[in-house]
């Protein structure tokens, strides 16, 4: 959530960010009228109190019945206007970080680099469906008989890939000083939203189980955050930096008609996850950090890719700063986006209570998160950008130690 003091002092620069988010600034103006009323009683509650203390010292008791009456009736309404004003709070975005793109959508993003050379083909490239299909290696119609669409079987290398994937990420990233984590994939509510994930038209992107009363994590940075709720950091243990893996699950709401064949857009998806705690000052160099880990994954395949500014119009709802990598799909003969590196500033911190002891006191951390693998993207990327002429897939070397062998073949 956002500092609400820094909203009352910054009124003007908070309406101008949420709109350059394309929030409707009525949410903004509503809860400024709540949070006007909010304080108003506040203040009306410290001078009943402060009244009822002088009537009981000078036992004036039906003075004291009357302010005491007066009291219940306030705490009613504040109760209540408690309550919605935390709604309104809470379906604010984070502000986008002074001077970032300013955009209306995914056309206004910015590509800051690209890296690489695109493969080049003397044959006729294949998508990876065509090729996986003839190889044994993805069955969406399977799965799509035991699941229903947007699901998919990965058999034999296809399996052994994301293993390769898992271990080599692993390994990779521990020597950088990552803490190696298996998170939950099932997460409360109130955690969730302290996160920053049911907010903002989220919600419908998520699976309740109402029976148990929790979701099914979306990405596997939603249980990673929680890690250290309501926790202070020493600060000599900052940056605390953790990857994880999960399975992750979205209902991939409003996406009817978009990739609805194959793996690339689907509702159970395996990921490697980054994920630090820093200190304010620091956090804009781990924000560099963690994108250049991502690149290092992605180079070490032997991927093309570009690395794209993610304009204010189009970043995530918890972000204030946020980079994809696109990575080139020659068998759509289009980049796709593979990972994303995001700065949520002190936005989830403050919504779980994380923070470290700064000189006398505690501040909130900052928190970011990055794609390390999004395994059914990499593997399409691998498998149509290393095909051959007969159909067959060349494994990338860096992956070859953990398969055990250099090519699929049919």
């Amino acid at each position: 959530m956002l500092d609400v003091n820094f909203i009352r002092e910054n009124l003007d620069l908070v309406k101008e960010k949420i709109l350059s988010k394309r929030v409707d600034s009525k949410i903004l103006d509503r809860f400024v009228e709540l949070d006007g009323n909010w304080r108003e009683m506040r203040e009306q509650m410290d001078k009943l109190r402060a009244e009822l203390n002088t009537h009981s010292k000078e036992r004036n008791i039906e003075a004291a019945k009357a302010v005491k009456a007066g009291i219940r009736k306030i705490e009613d309404n504040l109760s209540g206007t408690e309550k919605e004003r935390a709604e309104f709070l809470s379906q604010l975005p984070n502000l986008p970080k002074d001077g970032w793109l300013v955009g209306r959508g995914e056309e206004d993003n910015k590509v800051i680099r690209t890296v690489g050379e695109k493969p080049r083909f003397d044959f006729e490239v294949k998508d990876y469906m065509n090729l996986s299909e003839r190889l044994g290696l993805i069955d969406t119609e399977r799965a799509a008989q035991v699941s229903g669409s947007r699901f998919g079987y990965l058999f034999r290398e296809a399996a052994l890939l994301e293993l390769a994937l898992i271990q080599f990420a692993f390994s990779h990233l521990v020597k950088k000083g990552f803490i190696p984590v298996f998170p939950p994939v099932m997460i409360k509510p109130d955690v969730y939203r302290g996160m920053g994930r049911l907010q903002g038209g989220q919600e419908e992107e998520r699976y309740y189980l109402q029976n148990d009363d929790l979701y099914l994590v979306g990405s596997s940075e939603h249980t990673i955050g929680p890690i250290h709720k309501d926790e202070i950091f020493k600060p000599e243990d900052l940056p605390r930096r953790y990857v994880g893996f999960s399975t992750c699950f979205r209902r991939e709401a409003g996406s009817y008609g978009k990739d609805t064949k194959g793996i690339l857009r689907v509702h159970q998806f395996d990921k490697v996850e980054m994920f630090s705690f820093t200190k304010p000052e620091d956090s804009e160099g781990e924000h560099q950090f963690l994108l250049a880990a991502q690149e290092e994954l992605i180079s070490a395949l032997g991927l093309h890719y570009r690395v794209v500014q993610v304009c204010t119009g189009d970043m995530g709802f918890t972000d204030m700063a946020q980079y994809d990598i696109e990575t080139w799909l020659p068998g759509q003969d289009k980049y796709r986006e593979t990972n994303s590196c995001s700065n949520t500033g002190d936005f989830q911190a403050r919504g779980i209570g994380v923070k470290y002891k700064a000189d006398k006191k505690a501040e909130f951390v900052h928190m970011l998160n990055a794609t390390g693998y999004a395994i059914g993207r990499i593997l399409i990327a691998i498998i149509e950008n290393y095909q051959t002429p007969d159909g067959d897939i060349v494994i990338p070397p860096v992956l070859r130690p953990y398969l055990g062998m250099d090519k699929i073949s049919r």
